[in-house]
């Protein structure tokens, strides 16, 4: 499993833990910026490159952080082939993966205190779709919409 991950300033000091956390646990990964702390960066250059890593394959899962989350969510979401879900509880990360297949995390560093986010990686890594008919059949009806852009 290859787990890609990036972050705007407001995110940096988490990635940074979650980076950390990866290492420790031998989880391979990629860092795709923010590589230092500058405020005038912003969360959509770094959630297209995690999406976009995912959506090539370059990477098996992405996670992407902003100060919400809300905006790396939004980003994410527009590149086909990812399924994006911003969680703030290990319920929400747990079954994004296990019903909808989600392939990029997104989190925001202002409203997750550090130990809860990395619960929230853990159990988001450690799942995986259950790949049960109800479920493929809702994903591939959300595939679908991502053909019907422009019409």
């Amino acid at each position: 499993m290859r787990i890609a991950l990036g972050s705007d300033h407001a995110g940096y000091q988490l990635k940074t833990s979650i980076l950390a956390w990866l290492a420790e646990k031998g989880v391979p990964h990629r860092d795709l910026g923010a590589h230092r702390l500058e405020l005038e960066d912003d969360y959509p250059d770094f959630a297209a490159a995690v999406a976009r890593s995912v959506a090539r394959g370059e990477s098996d899962l992405g996670i992407a952080i902003c100060a919400t989350g809300v905006g790396s969510c939004i980003v994410a979401n527009k590149v086909a082939g990812v399924r994006a879900a911003l969680c703030s509880d290990t319920f929400c990360a747990r079954y994004s993966r296990l019903h909808n297949n989600a392939n990029v995390l997104c989190l925001g560093a202002r409203t997750l205190g550090e130990g809860l986010a990395l619960e929230i990686v853990e159990a988001w890594i450690r799942e995986s779709f259950t790949g049960e008919a109800r479920h493929r059949r809702r994903l591939e009806k959300v595939a679908r919409l991502e053909e019907l852009v422009g019409e």
